[in-house]
């Protein structure tokens, strides 16, 4: 991808099938396919979506490394189209991660661990997985950077203003939501209906959301990925079923959403770590818990 103002945006909203990553790998080159048909610049999967949101029951057949030659099979057909998919990362010492690369002329250009693992309702993320430990951004060119969070990661918010601060002017969150993971009076799809906009809004940044579809034991996954302009506006919405949504983002908007609301500008990041330099220091966190975190 060049230095360009307009980005064509993509999702591919899949059900995975659970634990198989060759299927899924397969089923992943026919959306790719299809993308670079469409002339997308940069599609994003679901979390997970390499082995399904209950891969995890299949952890050690499930996982990759990141040198895994199925990925490497991914980032050659996506080309010059970037590529967000999710897999478990075996990492050295056989750490296991909730984790998305970004693919890219036939390579892995960047990865993101997952660092808020939810441990509630129906989800058990702290059983299978090590905590991610950075938060960062990567260049797509000279216009556009992209935060990389996955799912629970954008429900502290603490999290998503770092990408911010890093530099992101769009952010990328894939997700795998069920209906029924909180428990029935939390409702995820207003939830993540209202942070993609509030976090577009705030931060003046296209939030691109891809969530997966279908039923996986004992949760249903409602889809509705969309493509959220900086100021707000949905562009694109999918549905509950298997689909892939486009639109472009255009970054002179990024430009005047800012402009109108620099949030970022305006980021007092002394009094922020100031701030949590005290609370640690009321609270007593003991060092060998604050280093490496």
């Amino acid at each position: 991808m060049n230095s360009k103002l307009i980005v064509n945006a993509g999702v591919a909203q899949i059900a995975s099938v659970i634990g198989d990553a060759n299927a899924n790998v397969d089923k992943h080159l026919d959306w790719i396919a299809d993308a670079r048909r469409a002339g997308v610049d940069l599609l994003v999967f679901p979390e997970l979506s390499l082995v399904g949101h209950q891969g995890p029951d299949s952890l050690l057949e499930a996982a990759m490394s990141r040198h895994d030659p199925r990925l490497i099979r991914l980032a050659e057909a996506a080309g010059e189209m970037r590529v967000v998919v999710g897999l478990i990362e075996e990492g050295p010492g056989a750490q296991f991660y909730n984790a998305a690369a970004s693919l890219y002329r036939g390579g892995l250009e960047y990865i993101h661990r997952k660092v808020n693992l939810p441990t509630y309702g129906q989800l058990e993320e702290g059983k299978h997985f090590a905590n991610g430990r950075f938060v960062d951004t990567y260049t797509l060119d000279a216009n556009w950077r992209a935060g990389l969070l996955i799912c629970a990661d954008l429900w502290n918010p603490a999290l998503t203003h770092l990408a911010f601060l890093h530099g992101a002017t769009l952010l990328i969150a894939p997700i795998s939501s069920g209906v029924e993971a909180v428990g029935a009076e939390f409702d995820n799809p207003g939830g993540w209906k209202l942070t993609a906009k509030f976090y577009s809004m705030m931060y003046g940044a296209p939030t691109i959301l891809a969530n997966r579809c279908g039923v996986e034991k004992d949760l249903t996954f409602w889809g509705g990925s969309r493509i959220v302009d900086p100021f707000g506006a949905e562009l694109a919405v999918a549905d509950d079923g298997e689909r892939m949504i486009m639109a472009e983002i255009d970054y002179d908007q990024v430009r005047r959403a800012r402009r109108q609301l620099p949030t970022v500008r305006d980021s007092n990041i002394d009094l922020v770590l100031r701030e949590t330099e005290r609370l640690v220091k009321q609270l007593g966190v003991p060092d060998f818990i604050r280093v490496g975190g």
